[in-house]
């Protein structure tokens, strides 16, 4: 089982070269980045879009990608590396591929009169129609779609009239062809090109769906037409508001017949047309960057209807988000836009699905990189702070807890090989480019502060800023120089190489050493502190060139380099030797890292898309990740979250990863309260090959030092601390805040990060209302403004929102009228009192009043201010509109509303509960969406927000973090004692392995009442006489002879359960099966039993030793336990809710059946029978379940209803992760035969795999392998 976790992904943003860039099909939408396109799928549940899967097999720039009109699953794309790709969307694998394209395809389309037909054009053409499956596969070339005199930009077949085809030419003509028709080639190009050579190359071209000649085209710089393709005529040119307003991409919207939009190139305005006006109907500013590409959705979504208390989730975007709020609709304008949905690709990479009819995102990916990230680095005062940069020019910095960028530079850099943060807080990052030189970028200020031009031209691949003495920057060039400079630009050395230099790293022991990595296939080291260009010492022994070098940052002296022949190498400065070489990349390796906590701990990157982690003792690969579609190229941890790594890739993907499954035995050696020495310890113990690991860095020794100075609550804090440090950003420190929220602790004790996590209700209103106060005031944030950073207008509209749903009507209808939006204001004021309403309107009339405005009449009126609106008429001199008032007044039409407040604050205890229950019901939604999404540590959060410590400790268990969860629930105490003492049960389990028995029952001897735990624990234990008979010593257990006549006894005195426990504990451990299968087979030939009153003897015999169980003369019982634990585990995945694998033990018990004859009261049919009625009473389908279904149902949920003492955990397990696309190689379930999202988890054949979730809960409900060997399952 893999032991790196992927815990978050930031998904690449859309590339910004080429034309067709985004598509949708049904509740699916797509776009490219420059190696690998992104589907995004409609979750019905939660009406939002999520990432599904990752395609990447193109190793040049995407070109082009068109759907499948005719197939939703398939789409093709198209590279530069002359190769054309189809993909089947479900199967999430590439179907056919033509390798040869003779020319890099810049268009294409599926072909009109083929499903399984691909047209494709490159420059000048001709056009190729590929058919890459029927009867016929091939390539061949259109008849008449070649010799052009203009390159080509882009073609489109018509969607209704067959085989009518269009091109678009750089010179900003077109060509349209279709059969029975003589062609014409290079027509219609604007007006104001006639006769001149100019190019003003088509940027978009779109058929009328309305009409078979029609078609709208845009050119670069001569704007929008609507052309008749057949009169060869010109029918509107539609006019932009500026001159500088430029369009590259246009749409028709399918909703609204005539009706199509477009996007700025300049600034993110998208436009809405109608063909029979040459102006914009309505203009909207959705972002700050242009637009590139616009695509719109067929059919509007089919959305579930919102459920009454659906949690309000925030915007897919981060507070600094470059998205413009939602438009309000200018001065006098009642235009509605069409319903639809237009996904948006942006110049800067943003992404979005706009829903036009509702004016909001639906959805919004911003500021993704768009190529390669080369390099990855975490900000060093902030472990919640990456910065990347990229091939596309840019450094990014992220908020790893959100995955959301905060900050960009401004850009323009050429490519950006390498970063370095300045040390400490100075918040300074400097940058290496291929040929623009090193400079220095204060992110505070949001620009570039210095520029180094040492090394001219040449690119500099590595740039490292010193942390032990912050004045010095080393850079590395292509030109063979490592430069040292101050950073105000003195060079202190030059030291020259033979050949290029790639890296170098400063040592972490000594400020004046550096290493360096060279295309001479060489690692030197130079010293500082002498005047010498010459290197200390020269490492060589790789055979092709070094790239980046690291030097351990806990063992003096050592240090690793990666090269190009696939190995790393390990090099001691002190010996002058390289004392290990690390093999199994297959190609060049990149990205290198040492853990900061344990010294043996290496990993790498490669080309060959794989990150590895090593164990630098002896050599071995402890796990390989494969999920990155591309070369891995940066690797990085921050030394507070030591086991938290992030990595970034060409396929422009940053990803994170959680390495505490390497180490998970230190965690719970802290929770079991064993000696220090135990956790923390010194190198040289921690480098003993084959030793436990041992925490070694500096942040585990200032854990403890901190632990050492207090009195109270240190096991609390020290769990807390420990717990922080090995887990992975994603909302364990707002687990641990709402922990000591609930223990009691003083608020004021609370980090500032807590009010923008999930908080506990009774902090919720007075958070909230100081948030809306504070961006009254308009404050920045530390960093300044971040990017584009909100106006003040933006701020109060925020601020507003926030009041309004703390119920401050008053605050709200106060700052709604200092923006000017009386209407939302007067519309809500009634709900403060009448009498404030009535002044609020008396205030608005007035200022209408003083402008002159027939606008304050309504208000006058509805207010009854008589004597107000005669003066207003009679002043202007409309005596006769004057007369009319007052005739109404008089009449008694307008009269003063009545004021009587109305009374909202209606303490009764009814209504409080009635409010509180919907708080709860909210937050549990909330929850599990939060659990759905991967994010279980979250979900726990919503759950403590309540004082729900059940459901929050539930949630834990269900993703799988066991080791936070057990944490938790002991500092929590009582209220969670019996999901901790599960917890700790499971923790227990997936111990029970040769090297850690001793931990497994440290744990089991924390949980009270924990007799048959541990007989459990001894039973299962495969160790000699001897070592058998000490652990049971050791857990107060009677020795192996003594459990024989235990048992005889307790046999004799009708204590069946006893006897099963000793004899299991015996020397003849067979004789528990013999007497504990009878007794269940003779329960279940009854009709009254319950699976309660079976399980637990049938759970206690599974812990029979493995070795014993699978001898062949066990054979006859061991099927008769199989299939008994596998008819009992369907039923308690039916009372958990385990719906994806109760078919799948149905199936397991009803083989083990068939496979031999055993003598169990169980038939197939039965089984069958009992399947489908599950089916039909649990899972949604059109047909109604029949009246012996029925019954059939009723009889089972009646057996699996729990006893009053069982802790039933309800709900699928979901681990962290689930949801993010991976490349490792594609398994598909032996469950379900369908391809594996998230997590695989092999079986003991090593060929069998199941999802990681599948096998959790299987395990819950089944303790032996779905293969039916008799082997255990531990895939905690």
């Amino acid at each position: 089982m893999a032991r790196v976790k992927q815990v978050g992904l930031l998904a690449a943003g859309c590339q910004p070269w080429n034309k067709d860039v985004c598509a949708a099909s049904g509740d699916r939408f797509a776009y490219c980045a420059t190696l690998a396109i992104y589907i995004y799928q409609l979750d019905q549940q939660y009406n939002e879009f999520k990432l599904s899967s990752i395609m990447s097999e193109h190793k040049k720039t995407i070109t082009a990608f068109s759907w499948s009109p005719d197939h939703c699953d398939l789409f093709v794309s198209a590279s530069a590396d002359n190769l054309l790709i189809v993909w089947n969307v479900a199967e999430k694998k590439a179907v056919a591929r033509l390798d040869n394209t003779k020319g890099v395809p810049v268009s294409v389309s599926w072909c009109w009169n083929s499903a399984d037909g691909v047209a494709f054009v490159s420059q000048r053409g001709p056009l190729y129609l590929w058919a890459f499956r029927g009867p016929d596969p091939g390539v061949t070339v259109h008849k008449e779609a070649h010799s052009f005199l203009s390159d080509i930009c882009l073609f489109r077949w018509h969607p209704t009239k067959k085989g009518k085809l269009v091109f678009g030419h750089t010179d900003g003509s077109l060509s349209v062809f279709q059969p029975g028709s003589k062609s014409q080639k290079h027509v219609l190009r604007p007006e104001s090109l006639e006769g001149t050579d100019e190019e003003d190359p088509i940027s978009a071209l779109e058929w009328d769906p309305l009409s078979t000649d029609y078609l709208l085209v845009s050119n670069l710089h001569n704007g929008i037409r609507l052309v008749d393709s057949e009169a060869l005529a010109c029918i509107t040119s539609f006019c932009f508001p500026s001159a500088a307003a430029s369009v590259q991409c246009l749409a028709w919207v399918p909703s609204a017949p005539g009706m199509f939009i477009t996007g700025d190139s300049q600034v993110g305005v998208l436009r809405v047309w109608n063909v029979s006006r040459s102006t914009p109907l309505d203009s909207f500013k959705l972002k700050k960057t242009g637009f590139h590409a616009l695509h719109v959705l067929n059919s509007p979504l089919a959305k579930k209807a919102q459920t009454s208390i659906s949690p309000s989730k925030s915007q897919h975007t981060s507070s600094t988000s470059e998205a413009v709020p939602p438009p309000t609709l200018s001065q006098n304008r009642s235009f509605s836009l069409p319903p639809g949905h237009a996904v948006c690709c942006f110049m800067d990479g943003g992404v979005g699905l706009y829903d036009m009819g509702a004016k909001k995102w639906d959805f919004l990916r911003d500021l993704g990189h768009v190529e390669t990230i080369f390099d990855c680095k975490f900000k060093p005062d902030d472990p919640n702070l990456l910065a990347t940069a990229s091939f596309d020019g840019t450094i990014k910095i992220w908020d790893t807890n959100t995955l959301t960028a905060v900050y960009t530079s401004p850009g323009n850099e050429g490519v950006v090989y390498s970063l370095s943060w300045a040390p400490g807080d100075l918040n300074c990052i400097a940058g290496a480019t291929s040929r623009n030189g090193a400079f220095i970028w204060d992110v505070r200020k949001g620009k570039i502060i210095t520029r180094f031009n040492e090394h001219g031209k040449n690119g500099i691949f590595c740039i490292s800023w010193s942390h032990k003495d912050s004045k010095r920057i080393a850079t590395c060039s292509g030109d063979g120089f490592c430069i040292i400079r101050t950073i105000d630009g003195k060079i202190l050395h030059k030291y020259k190489h033979p050949a290029a230099v790639f890296g170098c790293d400063w040592s972490q022991n000594n400020k004046d050493m550096i290493a360096t990595g060279c295309e001479d296939k060489n690692v030197r080291v130079y010293y500082l502190a002498t005047s010498s260009d010459q290197p200390l010492k020269v490492f060589t022994g790789h055979l092709a060139k070094v790239f980046h070098v690291r030097w351990s940052p806990l063992r003096e002296g050592i240090l690793c380099s990666g090269s190009d022949d696939g190995t790393v190498r390990i090099w001691d400065y002190t010996q002058d030797a390289c004392i290990n070489v690390l093999s199994g990349h297959t190609a060049p390796v990149r990205g290198l890292m040492w853990n900061t906590e344990v010294p043996y701990l290496l990993i790498s990157g490669s080309w060959d898309y794989t990150i590895r982690v090593w164990d630098t003792r002896d050599g071995t690969c402890l796990d390989t990740v494969f999920d990155h579609g591309a070369d891995v190229y940066g690797l990085t941890c921050h030394p507070q979250r030591p086991f938290t790594m992030a990595s970034c890739s060409r396929d422009s993907t940053v990803r994170l990863w959680s390495l505490t499954p390497l180490i998970s035995p230190l965690l719970l050696n802290v929770l079991t309260e064993q000696p220090w020495e135990k956790v923390i310890g010194n190198t040289d113990m921690a480098m003993v090959p084959g030793s436990p690991p041992l925490l070694c860095g500096k942040v585990s020794r200032d854990v403890k030092q901190e632990l050492d100075k207090l009195s109270l609550d240190v096991r609390g804090k020290k769990l807390r601390w420990f717990s922080e440090c090995f887990s992975p950003p994603g909302g364990s420190s707002n687990l641990w805040d709402l922990v000591s929220v609930i223990n009691g602790q003083d608020d004021s004790l609370l980090p500032n990060s807590y009010s923008k996590g999930v908080m506990h209700m009774k902090h919720l209103l007075k958070f909230k209302t100081s948030e809306a106060q504070e961006l009254t005031i308009v404050k920045m944030s530390k960093f300044g403004g971040g990017i584009g950073a909100p106006s003040k207008e933006e701020q109060l509209k925020e601020a507003a929102d926030i009041h309004l749903r703390l119920g401050q009507i008053q605050r709200y209808c106060e700052l709604m009228v200092e923006l000017g939006q009386w209407e939302k204001a007067l519309s809500v004021a009634p709900g403060v009192s009448m009498k404030y309403w009535k002044k609020l309107m008396q205030r608005r009339a007035d200022q209408l009043m003083a402008e002159d405005n027939d606008d304050a009449i309504p208000y006058c009126v509805a207010t009854g201010d008589i004597k107000k609106l005669v003066a207003f008429f009679t002043g202007r001199g409309q005596l006769l509109e004057a007369v009319l008032i007052a005739q109404g007044a008089v009449e008694g039409n307008i009269r003063a509303p009545l004021t009587s407040s109305v009374n909202h604050t209606m303490n009764d205890v009814d209504n409080r509960q009635q409010y509180q229950s919907l708080l709860r019901s909210v937050c549990k939604e909330l929850a599990e969406w939060y659990f759905q999404d991967g994010c279980s540590v979250l979900a726990a959060c919503c759950h403590l927000a309540v004082d729900d410590v059940q459901l929050a400790m539930s949630s834990l268990i269900r993703g799988n973090e066991l080791e936070l969860a057990a944490c938790v629930g002991i500092v929590l105490g009582e209220a969670a004692n019996q999901s901790t003492a599960y917890c700790l049960e499971l923790l227990a389990r997936k111990y029970m392995t040769t090297a850690t028995w001793e931990l497994s029952a440290n744990l089991l001897q924390m949980i009270p009442d924990n007799h048959v735990l541990l007989a459990k624990l001894c039973a299962f234990y495969p160790g000699s006489a001897a070592e058998v008979n000490q652990l049971h010593q050791r857990c107060e257990l009677p020795s192996l002879e003594d459990c024989g006549s235990l048992a005889e006894a307790a046999l004799s005195d009708g204590d069946l359960f006893a006897a099963v426990k000793f004899h299991l504990l015996s020397s003849k451990p067979e004789h528990a099966l013999h007497i504990g299968i009878q007794h269940v087979k003779e329960q279940l030939a009854g009709s009254d039993w319950t699976v309660d009153g079976v399980h637990q003897i049938l759970d206690l015999m599974s812990y029979i030793r493995t070795d014993r169980l699978t001898t062949a003369s066990f054979t006859e019982v061991r099927s008769e336990l199989l299939i008994l634990c596998g008819y009992i585990g369907g039923l308690l995945a039916i009372r958990r809710q385990y719906s994806s694998i109760v078919p799948a033990l149905y199936e397991y018990t009803s083989q083990l059946l068939k496979r031999r004859e055993v003598s169990v009261p169980l038939k197939i049919e039965q089984l069958s029978v009992e399947l489908d009625a599950w089916r039909a009473c649990t899972q949604t389908s059109n047909i109604p379940p029949s009246d012996s279904q029925r019954d059939e149902f009723s009889r089972l949920q009646k057996r699996i209803q729990p006893t009053n003492d069982v802790f039933v955990l309800h709900g699928v397990d979901y681990v962290t992760g689930s949801n993010l696309p991976s490349h490792s190689d594609l398994q598909l379930s032996c469950f379900t035969g369908q391809r594996i999202q998230g997590p695989v988890f092999l079986l003991e054949d090593s060929k069998s795999a199941i999802s990681l979730n599948d096998a959790l809960m299987w395990a819950k409900v089944n303790p032996f392998s779905p293969l039916g060997t008799g082997l255990r399952i531990n895939p905690f």
